[in-house]
């Protein structure tokens, strides 16, 4: 009976082991399968991601149609909305004084000061202090808005007093969102997004942001405003004189240039004292069927508040990257089981994967991309990844970001093209934003890209610096440059105090409407920080 049992014993033994050996060898061709239904997914990604050198100059090309059919004013359509920033002449780098400047954010402003001295000493004494809007003020009228900005600007001046002054102080100011102007002291301006100010956030925005100091009783007067990306390039002007283009890469993005003034047809405000103009191209509206958009970018786009909109910003700003990303490992997590059988909740979430995360995830040189592990946890709450996993997330992190700084490149050379300037001339273009700065593999691939398209004969023409004195310094040159031009050519008849079409009265000129409804995360925030900042 004894022996029975044990040959019974025995051969259920047997049988569970072999059944335990097919449940491993079919758990095994299991995850192989889908171990291949992630590379598949991944190859097919990176293919529709491409940009090799020849797409790259049908889009460079593209972009330079747009820009050339929209400053005719032919009446082709365009993706582009290019708006005149008249605020020649720049800064020549000469402008020397202490100035104050005011970058107007969406939730919170920026007051800078500092002292120009020319090319001896270009910039000294800088100091910064940014401030948040509260958010009552939100939704508050312009004379509140302003009237805050006053009293602490007020505040500002009294820490960081310019002890040589003989007269009012000059004061620069840029606003994170387009401007639309036909003299800088009292033009346009397209309102806030970010604001649901009243229409004086308009074309009376400088008037207004004067009267504002004035009952204050702030010695300063504003003589400049203009969106970022413009001041960027003041700032790039101010130290060389061949910088002619400064682009935003940060959560939102944009571009400006200086364009002579008989190129721009639809412009028909005065003409500009030196020839020259600035050009605000607002190339995150651009679109081309060169681009290459994935059925991810598409879906984005089509859940988007603004679809159809930004297509060129979703494809490079820091606001959409990591977004693109997610929808990634979405995809290869819900029909490969990339993070196992479950899928994450938290992965499933819009945006929950910032540029930040995954500057940090794509920039992990650790063993084993342990800051990849650590990022999954804390992101999307997953807590066991396989090494391989890790790698797959780095690699879909490059596709993205590799695409976006090349196509970026591809941008900055269509300006630089429009502008005839490849072949026989230096350019310099200035790149301000947390993207760039922070985000150093992204930096590279653009770098690599425009050199790439110029080839070893013409790489030297065209050089990408960084922005100059950091976010909001821009302000300052531009306050100077205009200050020397009111100094030069003293003009009442533009004077928003003297102006007397200059009243309160706005029912005859409406406010621009913002170009971006429903966009409220357009936003150009410097936010990305590199986590390997040594590197």
């Amino acid at each position: 009976m004894r022996k029975k049992v044990v040959v019974v014993a025995s051969v259920i033994v047997t049988t569970t082991v072999v059944a335990a050996a097919v449940l491993m060898r079919q758990w095994k061709r299991k995850k192989q399968r889908q171990w291949r239904e992630t590379q598949k997914i991944l190859r097919k990604f990176a293919r529709d991601c491409a940009t090799p050198v020849p797409k790259l100059w049908q889009v460079s090309n593209a972009l330079v149609s747009d820009m050339k059919a929209c400053l005719a004013s032919s009446g082709t359509i365009t993706t582009l909305n290019m708006l005149v920033s008249y605020v020649a002449p720049l800064p020549t780098g000469d402008e020397e004084g202490f100035y104050y400047g005011v970058n107007l954010r969406g939730t919170n402003f920026l007051i800078l000061c500092a002292r120009l001295g020319g090319k001896n000493n270009p910039i000294s004494n800088l100091n910064r202090e940014e401030i948040p809007i509260p958010s009552n003020l939100m939704a508050a009228t312009a004379k509140e808005l302003f009237d805050f900005i006053a009293v602490e600007l007020g505040k500002f001046v009294s820490e960081h007093p310019n002890t040589s002054a003989k007269e009012m102080s000059k004061l620069g100011c840029i606003v994170s969102c387009p401007v639309e102007q036909s003299v800088v002291s009292d033009g346009t301006a397209i309102k806030w997004k970010s604001f649901s100010a009243d229409s004086k956030v308009g074309k009376r925005l400088v008037s207004d942001f004067n009267k504002a100091l004035e009952e204050h009783a702030v010695k300063l007067r504003v003589y400049a405003m203009v969106d970022d990306t413009v001041g960027n390039l003041a700032g790039g002007r101010y130290y060389n004189r061949e910088s002619v283009a400064a682009v935003t890469l940060a959560m939102g993005t944009d571009a400006a240039y200086v364009e002579p003034a008989n190129a721009a047809l639809q412009w028909h405000g005065p003409s500009p004292k030196l020839g020259d103009m600035v050009i605000s191209t607002q190339w995150g509206d651009f679109s081309s069927p060169h681009l290459p958009i994935t059925i991810f970018d598409t879906c984005l786009d089509a859940e988007s508040p603004n679809p159809g909109c930004r297509r060129f910003e979703k494809l490079i700003s820091g606001m959409y990257l990591g977004e693109i990303v997610r929808r990634v490992l979405l995809k290869m997590a819900q029909e490969t089981a990339l993070f196992g059988d479950t899928v994450p909740s938290k992965l499933m979430t819009r945006y929950q994967l910032s540029s930040p995360d995954m500057a940090a995830m794509h920039q992990d040189t650790s063993e084993d991309h342990e800051i990849v592990g650590e990022k999954l946890k804390k992101v999307f709450g997953i807590t066991s990844t396989s090494p391989r996993a890790r790698e797959v997330v780095s690699e879909v992190c490059d596709i993205v970001a590799e695409r976006g700084a090349r196509l970026a490149g591809a941008g900055i050379l269509g300006i630089i093209k429009k502008l005839g300037r490849i072949e026989n001339k230096k350019s310099v273009v200035t790149v301000e934003g947390g993207i760039y700065e922070h985000y150093r593999v992204f930096r590279n691939y653009l770098n690599s890209s425009v050199w790439e398209m110029l080839g070893n004969d013409l790489s030297d023409n065209v050089v990408i610096e960084h922005s100059h004195g950091g976010s909001g310094t821009g302000a300052l040159f531009l306050a100077a440059s205009q200050m020397e031009m009111q100094n030069d050519d003293p003009d009442p008849e533009h004077d928003p105090d003297t102006d007397p079409g200059n009243d309160d009265d706005d029912d005859d000129e409406p406010d621009i409407d913002d170009p971006h409804p429903g966009n409220d995360d357009h936003d150009r925030g410097n936010d990305v920080r590199d986590p390997n900042p040594n590197t």
